[in-house]
């Protein structure tokens, strides 16, 4: 009996499998279910060549959305207006607007989406430990949001029930703390809609000091796209666009010191992880210690879960990121770095 062709695995079909790089651009149909195989392989894998992860056919219209994933990369907001209060603490003030907006998430879909400052993830709020920041949030949606920022700051600044209405604003403003990997999102109910349609950000706060200089600082949210709004999602990604960093890899160079700052906010699915091939890197959790707590090659992360992982890559060539289940992998998130002499 085939699986029923629900609206889910319409839009699954349609933009990966028989339409990824080596496919056509026909509709595909449904095929019989394959015959079940002995307990002993008898298959003949002779002929199987290895291949990239299934993609889409054409590219997003990174223009039309407005961001690149990209550039997301490297994009820190360190403040748009940077003082000195009368104490020698820094101010750090960040003008954040949220906004409805069509996005293109696979070639000829568009996307719903809610937006803080026209991207998603918003803005890549980054600071020092102790400096005063200062949100200026402006509601230019057409439904309430609020800004929640992970971190410690007083109960009238955390974004819960100062609720902002259509056209309303909010100042919010709290000392930076403590240091490490943190995120903002909207925390109007419900919940998972606000997320899932595109309102979080990554939120960076480094020690007093910095950490040990890196060669490459790169941010990398990780989070899905539930398109037909069935509460799952349809395909899996980093910084909101599906397969961005598998068709144009992220260029390193040997030996140098790479630091990701990883966060997971995924909806409707429990768990998410992140795999490197060929290396190992050093993880730390939520990026609270300078000390790191586990050299390992895979990381799993529950929502909201987040910290910073640091590796160098000993020998040139291109090498696979991506979530170790297969599923999510093949539905957009992975990605590869393209490591030169």
């Amino acid at each position: 009996m085939l699986a029923p062709l629900t609206r889910r695995n319409f839009f699954r079909a349609s933009a990966v499998g028989s339409l990824g790089r080596a496919g056509g651009g026909a509709m595909p149909v449904p095929s019989p279910p394959a015959q079940q195989q002995p307990a002993t392989d008898t298959v003949d894998h002779s002929g199987h060549a290895a291949i990239d992860m299934p993609g889409f056919v054409g590219e997003i219209n990174h223009e039309f959305n407005g961001f690149n994933p990209t550039d997301i990369l490297t994009d820190f907001n360190l403040g748009d207006r940077v003082s000195t209060l009368e104490n020698g603490q820094t101010l750090r003030e960040y003008d954040i607007i949220a906004g409805d907006k069509q996005v293109e998430v696979a070639p000829g879909i568009l996307f719903p989406a809610w937006t803080y400052n026209g991207r998603i993830p918003g803005p890549t709020i980054r600071c020092n430990e102790g400096d005063r920041i200062r949100i200026n949030f402006l509601n230019g949606s057409g439904h309430p949001h609020t800004m929640h920022f992970h971190g410690i700051h007083p109960a009238n600044m955390d974004g819960v029930f100062e609720v902002i209405q259509p056209g309303q604003s909010f100042v919010y403003e709290f000392d930076a703390e403590p240091f490490g990997v943190h995120q903002y999102h909207c925390h109007v109910m419900p919940l998972a809609k606000h997320i899932a349609k595109g309102l979080y950000g990554a939120f960076i706060i480094d020690p007093k000091g910095g950490w040990p200089k890196a060669d490459r600082e790169f941010v990398m949210v990780m989070s899905g796209n539930d398109i037909d709004f069935d509460g799952g999602n349809d395909f899996y990604n980093v910084n909101f666009i599906p397969f961005p960093f598998d068709r144009h890899p992220i260029q390193i160079k040997v030996g140098e010191l790479v630091r990701v700052f990883l966060i997971n906010m995924l909806e409707f699915d429990l768990l998410n992880s992140f795999h490197l091939h060929a290396n190992f890197f050093q993880w730390y959790p939520t990026g609270t210690s300078l000390t790191p707590s586990e050299f390992t090659d895979t990381i799993i992360l529950g929502q909201a879960q987040r910290g910073m992982l640091e590796f160098r890559y000993k020998f040139p060539g291109k090498y696979m990121f991506h979530a170790h289940v297969t599923e999510f992998a093949e539905l957009g998130w992975t990605g590869n770095f393209q490591v030169e002499e």
